[in-house]
């Protein structure tokens, strides 16, 4: 499978299915393509191979997961054979443009587009294309398990400044005035936070706050909410895309469109740990089951069977 590093821990978990996975490369590892780089532990089944000796490899399936590959690297590396080899397009996000009348890029093409959730496979225009959901599968340290001693709330979204409304940076900024709340990602010192965690330290980090807070209005379910549930976490958040299939209001979390009732659901865990302990071993149950990364690996190696055998 030749494809390329865009988003690290959804890379990383996909490498636990039994493939061979060949990343493109440029000199001095920029995003987009970057490698084995960063502090994951890469398997064996991962390797590199550098942009200009792409077009001299056998593959049996390409997996694009942006825009900017499926425009330009696909023509700019790949040799005529290899752009007809079986295709996959992994969308990791919902349209960014219009959320209902965006045409997908793959849409009028022979590849098969694979969408993280089933919101974000609704509000793409796909076209005629084979269109597939393979919801996501995490893996944390075994170690890492709620404690939840801390009275304080933890959020995680890389540059939120930068991003704006639409990951929810003034619901932050209202919220943590009231409820007392840590950021993490990158960027996130510019607002106070305490910057970005190593992947595999990130969920050990997170088990002591009391709950998870996700501001988020409009992207996909991050991985870094169903880590949270994982660890243990009950999670608040705005009951928007595909968070409303996930949070049962009162069960593992609470998932509303009111941000006032959600703080005071912030305040009633922050005085109720045995309250928070119960919707997070809740949250564990619901992660292990739905987002299980054997259930993840397995429909990916279904799927990337059954396209390579179209070869």
């Amino acid at each position: 499978m030749l494809t390329w590093h865009v988003h690290g821990n959804y890379l990383y978990y996909l490498s636990q299915a039994r493939h061979e996975f060949f990343l493109v490369t440029l000199p001095g590892h920029p995003p987009g393509h970057a490698g084995r780089t960063g502090s994951l532990p890469w398997g064996a089944n991962v390797h590199e191979v550098p942009a200009a000796e792409v077009s001299a490899g056998e593959f049996d399936c390409v997996l694009y997961q942006s825009r900017r590959h499926w425009d330009e690297d696909r023509l700019r590396w790949l040799s005529p054979a290899q752009r007809s080899l079986p295709a996959i397009y992994l969308e990791h996000d919902p349209p960014q443009q219009h959320p209902t009348a965006t045409r997908h890029p793959a849409a009028d093409s022979d590849a098969r587009i694979v969408h993280v959730t089933h919101f974000n496979a609704l509000m793409w225009d796909n076209g005629q294309a084979r269109t597939h959901v393979i919801e996501h599968g995490v893996l944390v340290p075994p170690e890492a398990r709620y404690t939840g001693e801390r009275d304080a709330g933890i959020v995680v979204v890389n540059h939120l400044r930068e991003r704006g409304r639409r990951l929810g940076c003034d619901v932050y900024e209202s919220v943590r005035g009231r409820v007392p709340l840590t950021l993490v990602g990158m960027g996130s010192t510019a607002l106070g936070g305490c910057g970005e965690k190593p992947n595999l330290e990130l969920p050990a980090f997170m088990s002591g706050f009391r709950f998870f807070f996700n501001p988020i209005r409009y992207t996909s379910l991050g991985l870094s909410v169903l880590e949270a549930m994982t660890v243990g976490l009950p999670v608040v958040a705005l009951a928007t895309t595909e968070m409303a299939t996930v949070i049962r209001n009162g069960e593992n979390g609470y998932a509303d469109t009111n941000v006032e009732r959600l703080v005071e659901v912030m305040h009633e865990l922050i005085a109720d740990p045995a309250l928070a302990r119960r919707w997070g071993e809740a949250a564990r149950a619901c992660a292990s089951t739905r987002f299980s990364i054997g259930r993840f690996a397995a429909d990916w190696e279904r799927l990337i069977v059954d396209a390579a055998r179209e070869g």
